[in-house]
């Protein structure tokens, strides 16, 4: 598996804070698709699908606390 890393403009992240950073594409092509969003704050948002079709979606705060609000898949753009 390959991970693509690209930037993305301001956009808020889990703490609320309006920031950008980089997005993580990675797919290993029989079905695990890794989508995370690292703010430049420290914030993550995780966006994974496994083998079996199952999604996991959480986001965490740079203070290393989860959100359990507004959890959005990433769409890659």
């Amino acid at each position: 598996m390959t991970g693509i890393r690209t930037p993305f403009a301001p956009e808020t992240a889990p703490c609320g804070k309006k920031v950008g950073g980089e997005r993580l594409l990675d797919d290993d092509g029989y079905g695990l698709l890794i989508r995370d969003q690292l703010f430049d704050c420290g914030c993550r948002r995780i966006w994974h699908e496994y083998h079996d079709g199952s999604i996991h979606l959480s986001a965490i705060r740079h203070d290393g606390k989860r959100v359990k609000d507004q959890v959005e898949p990433d769409h890659g753009s």
